[in-house]
C-alpha cells in the first residue's frame, strides 16, 4: 500500500494488500491521504529535509493510526535512523522551537507549522525485571522499530518523503476488524513494557476494540508484572481509559484479565458481593451499569461547570459502592446490609487514589462524591425542609452538578414504577435547589455576621469562641435562611448568654 510520490499532488493510497475493497477500507485510505495533504507543511517539510541530509524519516505509530481513524492528532510522532545530535542539526533551521528533554531515550521535540512533533531514533526497549525504567537501545531499521511497538494498529508507518505506507504486521487489517494484536509474541511485548497491558484496556475503551485471545491470555498470565511500572504511568493510563468513549469495556478488560487485582483491587472485590435487593448479579455489575448511565448523563446534560469527558464523575460512578465488601452484614431473616458503605468507600477510594499519585483536589472530589452518593435517598418518602436542601447544596459545594449525575445514575432498578418515582423526586429536588439558589445564593452561604462583627458584638478576642459563635450562626442560617444582621445579632446574644450562664 503506498501513496503518490509527488508532494505537490494529493496523496493517494493505491495498493490494497489486504484484498479488501469495502467502504470502510476506502474511507480509511481516503482519510489518511487527506490528512497527509493537510499536514504537508510539517510532514512534507521534515521528510524532504531529512532526505536531503541523507537520513530516513517516517511518520509512525499512533499518528498513523489516528490519521486513519480520523481522530485528533495532538502530537505527530516520527522515527528516524538519525541520532539525537543529527536530528537536532536537521531540525534547528526549520523549527519554531525545539527541546531535548527526551534525549536520553532518543527523542527530540519541536514545533513546526503549529504542530507539536516528536522525532525518535529507531530503538528497542526492554525492562529489567526488577526495574521501573526502560533500558534503551537504538535500532537500525524501521522494520525493527515497528516490531517493538505495542500493538499492530500502532506499528504502521509512512516513509517520507515518498509517502510509502509500511504495515508489516497488518495493523490496517486489525483496524478494519477492530481488534488488538501485538506485532510479535504478546508475552515478549508485555515483558518489554508491562504498561502495554493497561494500554490494551485503554484502547478497548477509547476505540471500542476487542482484545485478541492470545493477547488476553498473556495479560492474565503476566498481570502481576504491572507492579514494576510506576504508579504515575498506571494512573495516566487509567485516566485515559475512564475518559474514553467506552470506559465499561476498558474496565472489563482490567478486571477479567486480573490487572485490576493489582491496580484497583477494591474494584475486583466488588464482584464478590450481591447488593441488598439482589437486583444484579453482583455489586460490580451494578457499578458498571451506573458508570454507563453516568457517561450518558454527562453527555446529555452538558453541565457548564463540567468539561466532558469528566474523569471525576465517571470514576466516582465506578467506585461509589467500593465500601460494600467491608460493610457487608447478614441480618435476621437473611437480609444483607451494607450500612455506612458510603463513608467506608470514600476512605478506600481516597487511599487508592493516593497510592496511584493522583493530585489532592481530584482525590478529594471523587472521595466526596462517594461519601455523598446516598444523601438523596429518603427525599421522596419523607420530603425535606428548606434547611435540608440548603445543607445538601452546601455539602456538595462545587461538586453539585456531578452529584446530580451520580445520584441519578445510581438508580438501576428494573421496577419501572420505582425508577419513575425516584426520577420525579430528584426532579423536584433540583427544582427546589434552583428556586432557593435564585433566592438565597446557596453556592455562597455564609452567616449573617462575619468574624469581626462577632468579636465586636460579644467583645471577645480571636480564638476558639469566635469559631463556635460562627458555627452557631451558620447553623441558624442553614435552618432558617437569611436572617439579616439585626436578627442574627439578637440570636447570637441569646446564644452567648446561654453559653455564659
Amino acid at each position: 500500500m503506498c501513496c503518490a510520490r509527488n508532494h505537490h499532488e494529493e496523496p493517494e493510497i493505491t495498493e490494497n494488500p489486504t484484498g479488501r475493497a469495502d467502504a470502510d477500507e476506502r474511507a480509511l485510505r481516503a482519510r489518511l491521504a487527506a490528512r497527509l495533504l493537510d499536514l504537508d507543511a510539517t510532514v512534507g517539510v521534515l521528510g524532504r529535509a531529512f532526505a536531503e541530509a541523507g537520513f530516513e524519516l517516517a511518520l509512525v505509530g499512533g499518528s498513523v493510526r489516528d490519521a486513519l481513524l480520523g481522530r485528533p492528532m495532538p502530537d505527530l510522532d516520527f522515527t528516524t535512523d538519525a541520532t539525537p545530535d543529527e536530528i537536532l542539526r536537521v531540525i534547528k533551521p526549520l523549527a519554531e522551537a525545539h527541546w531535548d528533554i527526551g534525549r536520553e531515550f532518543g527523542t527530540i521535540g519541536l514545533r513546526l507549522a503549529g504542530e507539536q512533533v516528536e522525532i525518535t531514533t529507531y530503538r528497542a526497549e526492554a525492562y529489567d525485571p526488577d526495574s521501573r525504567k526502560p533500558q534503551v537501545a537504538f535500532g537500525s531499521s524501521l522494520e525493527d522499530d515497528l516490531v517493538r511497538r505495542d500493538f499492530t494498529i500502532g506499528a504502521m508507518a509512512i516513509r517520507l518523503p515518498e509517502l510509502t505506507f509500511v504495515d508489516p504486521h497488518d495493523g490496517f487489517g486489525d483496524l478494519l476488524s477492530r481488534r488488538l494484536r501485538t506485532p510479535g509474541a504478546p508475552a515478549d511485548s508485555f515483558t518489554d513494557d508491562p504498561l502495554r497491558m493497561m494500554r490494551a484496556a485503554r484502547f478497548a475503551s477509547q476505540l471500542g476494540f476487542t482484545v485478541d485471545a492470545d493477547v488476553f491470555a498473556a495479560m492474565r498470565d503476566m498481570a502481576d508484572r504491572i507492579g514494576i511500572v510506576s504508579a504515575e504511568r498506571v494512573r495516566d493510563e487509567l485516566v485515559k481509559l475512564m475518559k474514553g468513549a467506552h470506559p465499561r469495556r476498558g474496565i472489563e478488560v482490567l478486571v477479567d484479565s486480573g490487572l485490576a487485582d493489582h491496580v484497583l483491587p477494591e474494584l475486583s472485590r466488588m464482584r464478590e458481593e450481591r447488593d441488598e435487593h439482589r437486583r444484579h448479579k453482583d455489586v460490580y455489575r451494578h457499578s458498571l451499569t451506573v458508570l454507563d448511565q453516568a457517561v450518558d448523563l454527562e453527555l446529555e446534560r452538558q453541565e457548564p461547570d463540567i468539561e466532558s469527558p469528566d474523569f471525576i464523575v465517571r470514576f466516582a460512578a465506578l467506585m461509589h459502592d467500593c465500601g460494600k465488601p467491608d460493610t457487608k452484614r447478614f441480618e435476621p431473616g437473611g437480609q444483607v446490609t451494607f450500612h455506612h458503605h458510603d463513608v467506608v468507600g470514600a476512605k478506600l477510594v481516597s487511599r487508592r487514589m493516593k497510592a496511584l499519585r493522583f493530585d489532592k483536589d481530584t482525590t478529594k472530589a471523587v472521595a466526596r462524591l462517594v461519601e455523598l452518593h446516598l444523601r438523596f435517598y429518603g427525599y421522596g418518602d419523607a420530603g425535606w425542609s428548606d434547611s435540608a436542601v440548603r445543607r445538601y447544596v452546601t455539602d456538595a459545594g462545587p461538586l453539585l452538578s456531578r452529584l446530580h449525575i451520580l445520584t441519578r445514575s445510581d438508580v438501576t432498578t428494573r421496577n419501572r414504577r420505582k425508577a419513575e418515582r425516584l426520577a420525579h423526586a430528584y426532579d423536584d429536588l433540583e427544582r427546589r435547589i434552583t428556586a432557593l439558589q435564585e433566592k438565597e445564593r446557596l453556592d455562597a452561604i455564609r452567616p449573617d455576621l462575619d468574624g469581626k462583627q462577632i468579636m465586636a458584638l460579644l467583645d471577645i478576642p480571636p480564638g476558639p469562641l469566635v469559631g463556635k459563635a460562627y458555627a452557631f450562626l451558620l447553623e441558624e442560617r442553614m435552618q432558617h435562611g437569611p436572617l439579616g444582621e439585626e436578627e442574627a445579632a439578637r440570636r447570637l446574644r441569646a446564644w452567648w448568654e446561654s453559653v455564659q450562664g
